[in-house]
């Protein structure tokens, strides 16, 4: 019986359910909103291409400049350059060709234009991006379920029970599930794994694009000790530079650091979790499910604008982010009651007002007219850069709380 044993080849051969390591896995998608523009131009593999400005259904500029063609027919010559742009607009991503440049996601177009001006600009698509969020999202859940929705481009996925989850630290799921992604959709992404959700997502910066990278619980010190601080997900630009004026610019030099001493340094809960994260201890669940607190939109324009002298200009754009707004409560399944609006002058000086209505609404018009009624409650004498409209309090729209739940059923009763 001993010799038995002994000839068994791990733990898993025994009592597999007292060997599951916890593993976490962060995938992030490889410069998402670029690669999504790839499928749509993939003759632009390959070339310094930003996204950012005004949005749009698709572009209809390069139908109606080529009509017969196919948008991978258009020549790559026809699509405009950054060179001599002018405007506020920011850059929402860029492929890793264009990152050469120094270009990345929120800089200044005209910024980027003098770092790459030869590189293609693009116009945002949301409404493709969510497409292929969600599709790459139901891939994943069909191959691990329990995963956690980080926003358009990036999930926590628990790995410890999944069949494959195991098997090289994890690796042999990540490849699985990358692999299918790519096969499906055509996108590629990086996957960190770890024993948490703090290391998975470091990690799945280790071999970007389309890589995978395994950090196991022993290897903190040889792979996570000697990056930056600022690596770690939650040290910002002030915490750091607090912390390099103490001669601590690794996250191996603030794991020397006593908790005491950093709870001294930067308060009983900021600097008891600093302890925690720099020995890579991280014991927070993945949050399968969560309620947004609000939903907005907000748009700023490619010039500044006057409320009187662009008064048809900003009222259609006013209109037309309560539409979103609305059809986003609509798509997700959500009422709000208080509605509110956010303002931001050409001195980059910011207001906001909000009031809260009667009854729970995702009515168009009910947002409008409310954000109207906030709109006239701030100054309107100073040029305006940015506009945005939010709706808040909300709960689920068949939530009894919503009342809207009998009215529902009423009506189903009448229309069967």
């Amino acid at each position: 019986m001993k010799q038995k044993l002994f000839a068994l080849s791990s733990c898993n051969d025994l009592f597999p359910f007292l060997c599951m390591i916890r593993r976490i896995a962060h995938l992030d998608m490889d410069a998402f909103y670029a690669s999504v523009e790839l499928l749509r131009y993939p003759q632009l593999k390959d070339l310094p291409v930003v996204i950012g400005g005004a949005r749009r259904a698709e572009d209809e500029t390069l139908r109606q400049t080529y009509p017969g063609h196919t948008l991978a027919d258009i020549p790559r010559d026809a699509f405009p350059r950054l060179q001599g742009y002018t405007g506020r607009g920011v850059i929402t991503t860029a492929t890793y060709a264009a990152r050469q440049f120094g270009v990345g996601s929120a800089l200044g177009l005209m910024k980027a234009a003098k770092l790459c001006p030869q590189a293609i600009l693009l116009p945002v698509d949301f409404d493709e991006y969510r497409k292929y969020s969600l599709a790459f999202k139901a891939i994943i859940r069909d191959i691990a379920p329990v995963i956690e929705n980080r926003g358009v481009d990036e999930v926590y996925i628990d790995f410890t029970d999944v069949p494959g989850g195991q098997r090289e630290g994890g690796r042999v799921l990540a490849r699985l599930i990358q692999k299918t992604i790519f096969e499906q959709t055509g996108l590629t992404c990086s996957v960190g794994v770890a024993p948490n959700k703090l290391l998975a997502k470091m990690a799945s910066e280790f071999n970007k694009p389309n890589g995978i990278a395994v950090v196991l619980a022993h290897e903190v010190s040889s792979k996570i000790w000697p990056l930056a601080c600022r690596k770690i997900n939650g040290i910002g630009p002030k915490s750091d530079e607090k912390l390099k004026s103490f001669g601590i610019e690794t996250i191996g030099e603030l794991a020397t650091k006593e908790r005491a001493w950093l709870i001294n340094h930067f308060g009983p809960k900021t600097g008891a979790w600093m302890h925690d994260a720099a020995q890579g201890q991280d014991d927070r669940p993945l949050v399968t499910a969560s309620e947004p607190v609000s939903i907005s939109r907000e748009t700023t324009f490619e010039r500044d604008l006057h409320a009187v002298r662009d008064k048809v200009e900003l009222g259609a754009l006013f209109t037309h982010l309560c539409r979103k707004v609305a059809e986003d409560l609509q798509r997700q399944g959500y009422v709000g009651k208080t509605i509110g609006i956010k303002l931001r002058y050409d001195d980059f000086k910011s207001v906001t007002r909000d009031q809260t209505l009667d009854a729970y609404t995702d009515d168009a018009c009910t947002i409008r007219h409310a954000a109207g009624l906030c709109l006239k409650r701030v100054p309107l004498d100073q040029r305006l850069r940015l506009l945005g409209v939010r709706v808040g309090s909300l709960v689920r729209r068949d939530s009894p709380e919503s009342g809207l739940s009998d009215r529902l059923t009423l009506f189903d009763r009448q229309t069967n």
